[in-house]
């Protein structure tokens, strides 16, 4: 099922980067818990992708609900089940995953 232009995005990192200093984003990150101990972006949400379940996304009240995992394709299946499962809100799909992150220089735990 191709995901509606309207409602789903790709958003670069450095928008996304901007977006987090301001306190205007909701990251949830699709990888699996081994990639997350590794590294992860500060104050992003884990949501595994193998458990990923539509009906705990958080509510972004207003902000960017953003998705990512580590090269970019896993964040988009994740949207599609959101989508299917009903989700109603705009989901930005991080372009180049973590990879693109961490080779950018943003911010990240390990």
């Amino acid at each position: 099922m191709p995901l509606p232009p309207n409602q789903v995005f790709y958003v670069s990192p450095a928008q996304i980067n901007e977006w987090r200093a301001e306190d205007n984003a909701v990251i949830i990150d699709v990888r699996e818990q081994n990639e997350w101990d590794e590294a992860h972006i500060p104050d992003a949400i884990l949501m595994p992708l193998s458990t990923f379940d539509p009906a705990a996304i958080p509510d972004p009240k207003g902000k960017h609900l953003v998705f990512h995992c580590r090269s970019g394709r896993r964040c988009g299946l994740a949207a599609e089940k959101a989508v299917t499962a009903g989700y109603k809100g705009v989901i930005k799909r991080m372009e180049g995953g973590f990879i693109a992150w961490a080779s950018s220089g943003f911010a990240y735990e390990t």
